[in-house]
């Protein structure tokens, strides 16, 4: 005969099973990623020299390889997923990865939401236009004209705070295609993605137009108190130290973009 257990002793144990599944995702982050050894990291894949696929097909770029080394000063794997940068906030804070490597700026609102690390990327912002259109060579230009940018970014506040309208993008190539289509009159982002992206193609139907005057700092981001930044900002003075961070700024940039220009 199969026998039933009492009521009260079923809720007392549904409980105690509750709340051991809750422990097992509580307390600081870092801790977590010690006992696991692994780093959850969040990363677009698709934003060149920064984070994109590689000719064999594997995730690459500046701060990928950053994060790897941090890892390794860790004693952690790091295991990454891409996600478009719109949402790469959202799959933060839902507690899909740990940490954000990719190229975030560091503002004042970013600041107070989110633990942020040391800087590990300092640029500048330049504004494109078509090679034809000599309508913009000031940021004060942009007033009344319509960009294209990743809704959620830096550059987007940038071009709305000069008086632009910003149309929604994924990325980087597709507000160039829509600048070069006539679709849209500029589009505003980092100087190292901007020269990258000539570099490899050699597009003669765009060009740099201006600069912002804004000097950005770019950090990880994790959710707060986490308990991860002492022990990433650690790791960062580490690799500062030893030649890491300017030998991976050489090989994506040919100089270091890791320090202050000034």
């Amino acid at each position: 005969m199969r026998r039933t257990l009492p009521a009260v002793l079923i809720t007392v144990l549904t409980a105690l099973s509750l709340a051991g599944c809750g422990n097992s995702d509580s307390g600081p982050v870092i801790d977590q990623v010690r006992e696991a050894g692994v780093l959850k990291v969040g990363t677009e894949g698709t934003y060149t020299p920064f984070s994109y696929q590689g000719p064999d097909g594997q995730l690459t770029g500046y701060d990928v390889d950053v994060i790897r080394a941090v890892g390794d000063k860790l004693g952690v794997s790091v295991e990454f997923t891409q996600t478009p940068w719109d949402s790469i906030f959202a799959g933060l804070e839902a507690k899909r990865y740990d940490l954000v490597a990719n190229q975030v700026t560091v503002n004042d609102e970013r600041t107070q939401k989110y633990d942020l690390s040391t800087p590990y990327t300092y640029s500048e912002g330049v504004i494109v236009t078509r090679a034809d259109d000599n309508s913009i060579t000031s940021l004060a230009d942009l007033n009344g004209k319509t960009t294209a940018q990743s809704a959620t970014s830096n550059w987007a506040q940038v071009a709305r705070d000069a008086g632009a309208n910003v149309e929604s993008v994924e990325g980087f190539v597709q507000a160039i295609t829509l600048l070069k289509d006539g679709r849209v009159d500029a589009t505003v982002n980092d100087n190292l993605a901007v020269a990258e992206y000539q570099k490899q193609t050699s597009d003669t139907g765009v060009k740099v137009a201006a600069e912002t005057g804004d000097t950005s700092e770019q950090a990880f981001a994790a959710r707060k108190d986490s308990g991860l930044m002492p022990d990433i900002d650690k790791a960062l003075d580490e690799l500062r130290a030893d030649g890491t961070l300017a030998q991976i700024s050489q090989k994506y940039f040919g100089t270091d973009v890791s320090a202050p220009t000034n």
